[in-house]
């Protein structure tokens, strides 16, 4: 439970978490390889557990479900030209045959079959929710932002497989389906973002809003409270809808120059799919993950009231992480100290 170091208007009940995965490479250079010091990092953040982004199988010896309320589920960004079956675009993006069943078998049934074994593993933790990303993007067009799908075509195929591989799901487990600014659900279409709630026939289902994945879908934002003004109009413009958003994944992102940029460079052009290098590079300046500096993040969380407030950072170590979770909660003006026992 949380004492309020000022008074404003959100939920007492609202858990504080923050994002890890258990990618040993990221357990390595955030925990030096002892997870064990997860809750040294809480007592001294004030945070409430994890959502676990789930790469590898669940281990409860490295992660316990006392520490997990939420997991991430798995995100292959380019993955609509499978699923429709375009092969051809499958070997002009990923250089051959070989190289994209690598990644997602040679047919559905045996991609279906990862996504099934993934849904298990994460109902095994224990989680209270799990988060889908509803997006697609060709690694040839992020440069441009000119895309082969629209964000119906990609809804659509949201619905199409995970209708598939929700089964394994719990309905006491919530799904939560997070926006970004590519093809599919970023909560500019509010129709849209209803037309996915009614079509998953799991009951349970809502949404997770990403806050810097938002605020790229608008490239003329300046500061941090011209960011919060546009996420709280946008959000607003949902209307009954934003009471389905459970989760926030809190951060902040103004690359808008440089998006404007790339666009301009690559305008009208056939672009050339990107390395995985390029492409993480890419991405890491647009959706930069920075912790919010001042207390416009505070009428965001006010205005959403979630249940879950998740400081979602790209962390390098475990200092950095420590300081941008600080930095964050003192934006919203919570403090450790403020925080009752038990």
């Amino acid at each position: 439970m949380v004492s309020w170091g000022m008074k404003w208007s959100v939920a007492t009940d609202m858990l504080e978490l923050s994002n890890i995965s258990n990618v040993p490479f990221e357990v390595q250079s955030i925990l030096a390889g002892d997870t064990s010091r997860l809750p040294a990092f809480f007592r001294q953040t004030g945070l409430d557990g994890i959502e676990l982004n789930l790469y590898e199988d669940w281990n409860p010896a490295d992660f316990p479900s006392d520490w997990i309320h939420g997991v991430h589920l798995r995100f292959w960004p380019n993955w609509l030209d499978f699923w429709c079956g375009d092969r051809d675009a499958l070997c002009r993006e990923f250089g051959s045959d070989r190289a994209w069943q690598e990644s997602f078998g040679r047919t559905r049934e045996e991609w279906l079959v990862q996504w099934h074994h993934h849904i298990r593993q994460a109902v095994r933790t224990g989680a209270e929710y799990v988060v889908f990303h509803v997006s697609q993007a060709r690694t040839s067009e992020i440069y441009s932002r000119q895309y082969a799908y629209s964000d119906e075509d990609v809804i659509q195929a949201v619905l199409s497989l995970v209708n598939e591989i929700m089964a394994d799901l719990p309905e006491g487990c919530q799904l939560l389906y997070e926006n970004l600014w590519w093809p599919g659900l970023t909560f500019c279409q509010p129709a849209l973002a209803a037309k996915l709630l009614a079509g998953t026939h799991h009951q349970n289902t809502g949404f997770m809003l990403d806050t810097g994945h938002l605020m790229n879908t608008c490239l003329e934002l300046q500061d941090e409270q011209e960011a919060a003004d546009y996420v709280c109009r946008t959000i607003a413009g949902l209307g009954d809808l934003r009471e389905r958003i459970y989760g926030m994944h809190l951060h902040c992102s103004l690359s808008g120059v440089f998006v404007r940029q790339m666009k301009r460079q690559y305008a009208g052009r056939i672009g050339k799919p990107l390395s995985w290098q390029e492409t993480f590079a890419y991405i890491a300046r647009t959706d930069q993950h920075r912790p919010f500096r001042t207390q416009a993040a505070r009428q965001i969380v006010e205005l959403v009231q979630p249940r879950y407030l998740v400081h979602e950072f790209i962390q390098e170590s475990w200092a950095d992480w420590l300081q941008k979770v600080r930095l964050q909660r003192a934006a919203l003006g919570w403090y450790e100290e403020s925080r009752c026992s038990g």
